[in-house]
């Protein structure tokens, strides 16, 4: 057998969505746009919930964690892609993919854990509201997003050292919009069984765990409103659920269409275009999913604005006075 000529590469080759340039300029200004919108909304609400002593509820603490963890989702992937397309360079550093590569596990753990937790919180104040207030006390809130966090990052550290081991030779071209884990794994020149297999456990253990949680919660949260007798108590339970649901189906539905898009299709830049909708497009309508159905938020985003255009013509009138 002839031994591989293994190499530590310095650099790799993003190909993106399509390797057409009349497209580029398209791209740039479609994802400049999603990009911008996705951290405004986020901000948004991020902002809401610490300026509106209201909102200081376990529900919309854990919601702006998400909130931010969505920020940093599309932060690790797209700024990246625009230079790229702006400079006219699919170029992206050793460096920089392996740090890539971190914080984009560690912030998509991130909001899976996230998103169990606010299920356990609405099966909490659904299935057991006398208690409610006893059970989700600031300090078990706390906990449960500092578990989360903790969890994320050592599975962001697990995933960046065995990445850190595989060895390439000249293949270097990645075809996606940036760094992802299995893409990398399967231009490697050296064995991937361990990559393979903490890959695979991983997934087993930080995905479908906070998926039987939020699947048990719901199931206890349905039985529940079932045995509410007035279709209005029905439909007020339920409603504190829809915007959390639409939110989990989003997000897991569209991370399963990634995997079997993979699987299924051997077109090089499928999988980059389906890894959109839940790098991209999830968090991007997290914010109008929550601000549009939630009375609360819109109040708050309200008082927010008027406060601002207060000081703002009180600014303006001492500039003038003066």
């Amino acid at each position: 057998m002839e031994p591989k000529n293994y190499t530590q590469v310095s650099e790799f080759i993003l190909l993106g969505f399509s390797e057409h340039e009349l497209l580029q300029p398209l791209f740039y200004g479609l994802f400049l746009s999603m990009y911008l919108a996705t951290v405004l909304g986020n901000l948004l609400i991020i902002l809401a919930t610490i300026s509106d002593s209201h909102l200081h509820t376990p529900m919309y603490f854990f919601l702006s964690n998400l909130s931010f963890a969505d920020i940093c989702i599309t932060s690790t992937t797209v700024p990246k892609m625009l230079v790229n397309i702006q400079t006219h360079s699919k170029v992206i550093t050793y460096e920089g993919c392996m740090t890539q590569i971190y914080f984009f596990v560690l912030f998509v753990v991130l909001d899976n854990f996230l998103l169990a937790v606010m299920a356990y919180d609405r099966f909490v104040a659904i299935c057991h509201p006398l208690h409610y207030t006893v059970i989700m006390n600031h300090h078990l809130c706390v906990l449960l997003v500092m578990l989360s966090w903790i969890t994320s990052v050592l599975d962001g550290v697990l995933q960046n050292f065995v990445a850190l081991q595989l060895s390439f030779c000249t293949e270097v071209e990645i075809p996606h919009f940036f760094c992802e884990p299995n893409q990398l794994s399967q231009l490697a020149c050296s064995d991937t069984f361990l990559n393979d297999m903490v890959t695979y456990i991983t997934a087993m253990l930080l995905a479908v765990c906070p998926l039987s949680g939020i699947v048990y919660s719901y199931s206890k949260i349905v039985s529940s409103i079932s045995a509410i007798s007035s279709a209005k108590g029905k439909y007020k339970a339920f409603s504190t659920c829809v915007s959390h649901l639409l939110v989990v189906s989003l997000f897991y539905c569209t991370s399963l269409g990634v995997y079997l898009t993979s699987a299924m299709t051997q077109n090089q830049h499928s999988t980059a275009r389906a890894s959109v909708m839940y790098t991209v497009v999830t968090p991007l309508m997290n914010p109008f999913i929550y601000s549009l159905r939630n009375k609360e938020i819109k109040r708050s985003l309200k008082a927010l604005f008027e406060k601002e255009d207060i000081k703002v013509v009180f600014a303006f009138g001492l500039k003038k006075h003066c």
